[in-house]
């Protein structure tokens, strides 16, 4: 599909509905203060390394759904370990759904998030896949604005940084009978983290997989679950004892279209202008930070094409010029050029672009606080500094 007008998905639809101010949702997760948080020395250390998704912050929200009651014991709770039995549903069917977002600190003090609704509409879409219950959006939120206020201190200040938001929810009802939980537990905890790829926009080494797909049509690729992304590891670990740092998994039916990276979306920049993504099969994952791009780039009139992209044409565009750039985006990364495509039978180089870079500074402005917010993508978690 061609087109320089953006035609609104289901998620983004829903995810573009107007939430409450912060204010009007805090205070339903209400804060039990961690006795033994971290300790200067500690909390000095980890805000110091910043490294992604290693350490975590004094607290984490918390609610549990049963059957028979819905979603209750909503609370901001010390972080630490878990109580699940080894008859816990997920450590046997893997029931488990997830989301990745950011909370970034402005110079005035206040803490904003970008499409929290876009990420609570993805949430609900992959806990209906997997059979898991779904939640409100007021409470997906709600458990951002407590659990981040409380834990304040951990948003980094330094550019690039942020404070990574994991909300997750699993089955831990006791039982190995196959079928839905009755018990299900959410959580958000936090990681004060830097840029995801140290290199950040030098480029990454992608490594093109031709035995192992992450997902098949009609299965679990729509979904952000945790199955997913395990069963990206094996060829993860492959490619990184190549030299390479991601890679890209083609179509299950003929082994010959793009799909995505591990944890990214996929774009290609045309030398004549036009941009060109994988199209959604249910197979993908409908990125948010693909979504936001996709929304830019057609208001400013750009031809974007979501279409099936043969990998033959990457590597012969490349080649021959008429692919000028490729990068991938997602929520941990945002924006990440690739520079080496690879596999079994081609090894091609591209530089790092105008239109990639011209991207990222476009999307990271909104974020940051500058550049206007014309979509209301921005949601503020905490306010200014009095």
């Amino acid at each position: 599909m061609a087109s320089t007008q953006h035609p609104h998905t289901e998620l983004e639809a829903a995810g573009d509905l107007v939430l409450p101010a912060a204010d009007e949702l805090a205070g339903r997760f209400p804060l039990t203060p961690n006795a033994h948080p971290a300790t200067p020395e500690e909390y000095s250390e980890i805000m110091s390394t910043l490294a992604f998704g290693k350490k975590f912050t004094d607290h984490m929200a918390h609610m549990r759904w049963t059957r028979e009651g819905g979603w209750s014991d909503r609370g901001v709770i010390p972080y630490g370990p878990l109580e699940l039995t080894p008859g816990a549903s997920v450590f046997h069917y893997c029931q488990s759904v997830f989301e990745g977002i950011k909370a970034y600190k402005r110079e005035d003090g206040s803490v904003w998030t970008f499409r929290p609704g876009y990420n609570a509409a993805r949430l609900n879409h992959s806990a209906r896949r997997l059979a898991l219950p779904e939640l409100s959006r007021e409470d997906f939120v709600a458990s951002l604005v407590d659990y981040v206020r409380a834990d304040v201190k951990w948003v980094p200040d330094v550019d690039g940084s942020s404070l990574y938001l994991r909300p997750f929810m699993f089955a831990s009802e006791e039982f190995v009978g196959v079928h839905p939980a009755g018990v299900v537990d959410y959580y958000v905890i936090g990681s004060p983290s830097g840029p995801y790829f140290k290199g950040g926009l030098s480029g990454v080494a992608i490594w093109v997989e031709r035995e192992y797909h992450r997902a098949g049509p009609g299965g679990t690729g729509s979904a952000k679950a945790g199955g997913n992304y395990a069963a990206s590891l094996l060829p993860q670990i492959q490619a990184e004892a190549k030299g390479f740092s991601q890679v890209c998994f083609l179509d299950t039916y003929e082994g010959k279209y793009l799909e995505e990276l591990g944890g990214m979306n996929m774009f290609v920049v045309m030398a004549d202008g036009t941009i060109r993504t994988p199209e959604l099969t249910g197979v993908i994952l409908e990125g948010g930070t693909r979504s936001a791009i996709l929304r830019m780039l057609r208001d400013q009139g750009v031809d974007v094409r979501e279409e099936k992209i043969a990998l033959s044409e990457v590597v012969d565009g490349i080649r021959s010029g008429g692919v000028a750039e490729v990068f991938a985006c997602g929520t941990a990364a945002v924006v990440t050029p690739i520079t080496r495509l690879a596999g079994d039978d081609f090894d091609v180089e591209i530089a790092v672009g105008d239109k990639t870079r011209e991207i990222h500074k476009h999307l990271t402005d909104i974020q940051w606080g500058r550049a206007e917010d014309p979509y209301g993508w921005m949601y503020q978690l905490v306010p200014p500094r009095s």
